[in-house]
């Protein structure tokens, strides 16, 4: 990743510490894992940005380098000059973080006094003024040297890291809504107001695909191998796992072919009919891979995964919120048939058939299911939808717990402990979300909101 490092001066301030300032700003983008990219210092005064002239020269060089910054970081290692940074940023279309140096008590001279604090809060105003979008994270001034800037600086990549893939994104919808599922019903001119193409694709074309492929065909083998070593297919039988092997396959050139970067599928009852399949462990695949696959045709919270596991650098994948948890009001179930990452389990899972399909559509009709266990730690949950135009989330953390659910519960399960569930869930039902919710690991909440709404206009609905 890159970021453009625009490092602020006020001319009657110290000018000293305008290198020292750059070495130290580079040095922290650095160990975000993020180069840094700003004009040659001898183009303005100090190889800072102070005067309208100066700022322009800024603003064209963001123009000549469109495209290869993710993100705008600005230094205010003194008071910084608001003319000559409102010119730089006039046309930036990137996130925007907020840096300003604090002062030292015992050094408050004229000398060595920097008066960042205040600069800040008249940048912040000019920025209000222009509608421009900026981010900001708490305490108000942070050295750059600090552990404090480098959380900050972390949050900041992540948000650069949605905003970057969300702004055009390209969503595979395969197969009809599923039949009894109203609940997934979207808007895709919402989404598209949003940059978010949908393409949907009729299973019959997949299933014609998968026909095609021969067993011995290399893309096929080279999923086979993939899918026994997340899963274990002792159970099953004979032929299931290349025919989930040739889904894969056939999958994987459908996004090829279309560049799409998530995927709702219609994961049952044709699958089942047609196939005797579960698509469940070669979805997980998919999602590791890092390509937000959902079950059910449950397109919108396929981009809630998206957002999720960009932030966090590790996959994502969707549950339903499914059972209390005995009387303990703190806690629920989550629960799916398996379409999960590796990132989330605890380890390879089994493959086993589906209760629910079977009953309904014969035994013997539905495996793929990758049962196991999601792993403990922290979680970031998240839902989508579509309401008049908008789009809409909620986002919140908790704790997936090690804590027993019966030996006979079905599917792949995590204990969820949240604070005010109760109300969370109060607050998620009325306000018409699905019974789906997508998690990843650690704790990216405040990235993802700062991304969704500041950033790509989504709506947070606060739980």
């Amino acid at each position: 990743m890159k970021l453009a490092l625009l490092i602020a001066n006020r001319g009657f301030f110290p000018s000293t510490v305008i290198s020292s300032a750059r070495e130290e700003m580079t040095a922290a983008l650095k160990r975000a894992g993020a180069e840094p990219m700003y004009p040659n210092l001898s183009a303005t005064r100090y190889g800072a940005v102070e005067t309208t002239a100066e700022g322009m020269v800024f603003a064209d060089f963001l123009a000549d380098h469109r495209g290869e910054y993710d993100g705008l970081v600005i230094c205010l290692p003194n008071f910084g000059d608001e003319n000559g940074i409102k010119a730089a940023i006039a046309d930036c279309d990137v996130p925007i973080l907020l840096q300003a140096y604090p002062d030292r008590l015992d050094e408050m001279d004229f000398e060595h006094r920097r008066d960042a604090f205040c600069g800040k809060m008249a940048l912040t105003s000019v920025l209000t003024q222009m509608k421009k979008p900026y981010t900001t994270f708490l305490p108000f001034t942070v050295h750059p040297s600090t552990e404090e800037f480098d959380a900050q600086l972390k949050k900041f990549v992540s948000i650069c890291r949605v905003v970057k893939k969300m702004r055009k994104m390209r969503l595979g919808a395969v197969g009809a809504r599923t039949t009894a599922f109203k609940s997934v019903r979207f808007d895709e001119m919402a989404l598209e107001a949003h940059g978010i193409d949908v393409e949907s694709y009729d299973l019959s074309t997949l299933f014609a695909a998968i026909r095609k492929l021969e067993d011995s065909n290399e893309a096929v083998q080279n999923r086979l191998q993939d899918l026994h070593r997340v899963a274990d297919f002792g159970a099953a039988p004979a032929g299931r796992d290349v025919t989930l092997a040739k889904f894969a396959a056939a999958v994987d050139t459908l996004v090829a072919d279309n560049r799409l970067d998530a995927l709702a599928i219609r994961c049952w009852s044709e699958l089942q009919q047609e196939l005797g399949i579960t698509p469940c462990a070669a979805m997980g695949l998919l999602n590791q891979e890092g390509v937000p696959t959902v079950c059910e045709t449950d397109s919108t919270n396929a981009l809630a995964m998206a957002g999720l596991s960009l932030a966090s650098g590790c996959a994502a994948g969707c549950l339903d919120w499914n059972n209390n948890y005995g009387e303990d009001l703190s806690r629920c179930i989550l629960f799916h048939c398996g379409p999960f990452p590796m990132d989330l389990m605890e380890g390879p899972g089994e493959v086993q058939q589906h209760k629910m399909l079977s009953k309904s559509y014969g035994q013997g009709c539905s495996w793929g299911l990758n049962v196991g266990k999601i792993k403990t730690g922290t979680v970031t949950y998240c839902g989508f939808r579509t309401e008049n135009g908008e789009v809409q989330f909620y986002i919140g953390t908790g704790e997936v717990v090690d804590a027993p659910v019966s030996k006979e519960f079905f599917g792949t399960y995590a204990v969820l402990e949240t604070e005010d569930l109760q109300k969370k869930l109060q607050t998620i039902s009325q306000a018409g979300f699905r019974h789906h919710v997508a998690i990843t690991r650690g704790d990216v909440a405040e990235a993802v909101a700062e991304a969704f709404t500041k950033y790509l206009g989504y709506r947070r609905i606060e739980l």
